[in-house]
């Protein structure tokens, strides 16, 4: 979970995360949406794939990026289970 929120804490990877929302992208075509260079832009990708945010897949001469909407819904989920605790008078377990 710490490799996830380190993800998330950069805003360029955010971004990154924005616009595989909308369609699986290649690497040139993420890096066309940044002014730093491609290295740059493949060392953040990087590290949304270590944290598992996002699916590298190579097809032919390319790398297409995907979100992991696997890996989104279970955060989604952990976030809101804090929002909504137990019923302090519920004592199942």
């Amino acid at each position: 979970m710490n490799r996830i929120f380190k993800a998330l804490n950069d805003p360029a990877r955010r971004k990154i995360l924005e616009l595989l929302k909308e369609r699986d992208l290649t690497a040139g075509e993420i890096a066309e949406h940044f002014d730093m260079s491609k290295p740059s832009v493949s060392h953040h990708l990087h590290l949304l794939e270590q944290a598992e945010l996002v699916i590298r897949e190579k097809k032919g001469q390319y790398v297409w990026y995907s979100l992991n909407t696997s890996l989104l819904d279970e955060v989604l989920a952990w976030i809101l289970s804090l929002k909504n605790p137990k019923n302090p008078y519920d004592h199942e377990k």
